[in-house]
C-alpha cells in the first residue's frame, strides 16, 4: 500500500502551466493568474454574489480598470477561474496511480477554500456551478479518462464520485480509502478476477 498523500497544500490560486508562449504573452498570462488568483481569494472571502469587480481587483492588487482590460463582467471571472482549475486539477491527477489521483483530487476539493465558501453560505450557487451541460460533463469526465488512464464509463462514475466530494468532503481519511476502493473497481488487476459475490465495496 502506498504511503498515505500529505493532504492538500494550502490554495494558492490558479497556477502556470508551461506552454509555448510570447514573451508579452506571458506578462498577459501571469496578469490574468494574477487577477483569478485575486478572484479566488475575494470569492473565498465573501462568496461569489457579494463579491464585486473592486473587490476581485482589490484582492489582485490592481486597479478596476486593469479588471476590466481581460473580463468584462464577473460571470466571465467565475467562468475562467474555473477554467484555469480543471486544468490545475488535471495536472494534479497526471502520472499518479489512480488511487492517489483520486485521493489528491478528492484532498484538493474537500479543502478547497471557494468552493468551502460556497457550501457554507451559497449552496445555490454551488449547485449552479455543478449544474453542468452534456458538454461540459463529457469534457469533464474526458480529462479524468485521460489522467486516470480509464475508459469513459469509469471516469462518469469517478466524476460523480468527487462532485459528491464537493458537496461533502467528510473525513480526508475516509476519502483516502474510498478512493482507494473505488480505484481498484475502476482498474480491475490484470487476471480479470471480480469481487467475490457478497464482498462490501
Amino acid at each position: 500500500m502506498p504511503p498515505p498523500l500529505a493532504g492538500p497544500s494550502p490554495w494558492a490560486g490558479p497556477v502556470h502551466l508551461p506552454g509555448a508562449h510570447t514573451r508579452s504573452g506571458n506578462a498577459m498570462g501571469r496578469t490574468r493568474l494574477g487577477l483569478l488568483a485575486g478572484a479566488g481569494r475575494a470569492f473565498a472571502e465573501h462568496g461569489v454574489r457579494r463579491s464585486t469587480m473592486q473587490s476581485i481587483a482589490a484582492a489582485a492588487g490592481v486597479a478596476k480598470a486593469t479588471l476590466y482590460n481581460h473580463f468584462r463582467t464577473k460571470d466571465e471571472v467565475v467562468a475562467a477561474l474555473v477554467a484555469v482549475e480543471l486544468d490545475r486539477l488535471t495536472a494534479l491527477a497526471d502520472g499518479r496511480t489512480p488511487a492517489d489521483a483520486l485521493a489528491a483530487l478528492s484532498d484538493e476539493l474537500g479543502a478547497h477554500p471557494v468552493l468551502r465558501r460556497l457550501a457554507d453560505t451559497e449552496p445555490g450557487t454551488l449547485t449552479g456551478l455543478l449544474a453542468m451541460g452534456a458538454d461540459r460533463w463529457a469534457e469533464l469526465t474526458g480529462r479524468l479518462a485521460g489522467a486516470l488512464g480509464v475508459d469513459g464509463d469509469s471516469a462518469e462514475l469517478a466524476g460523480r464520485w468527487l462532485l459528491g466530494i464537493v458537496l461533502q468532503p467528510g473525513r480526508s481519511t475516509t476519502r483516502h480509502r474510498q478512493a482507494a476502493r473505488l480505484a481498484a473497481l475502476l482498474v480491475p488487476s490484470g487476471d480479470g478476477a471480480q469481487p467475490a459475490a457478497g464482498s462490501q465495496v
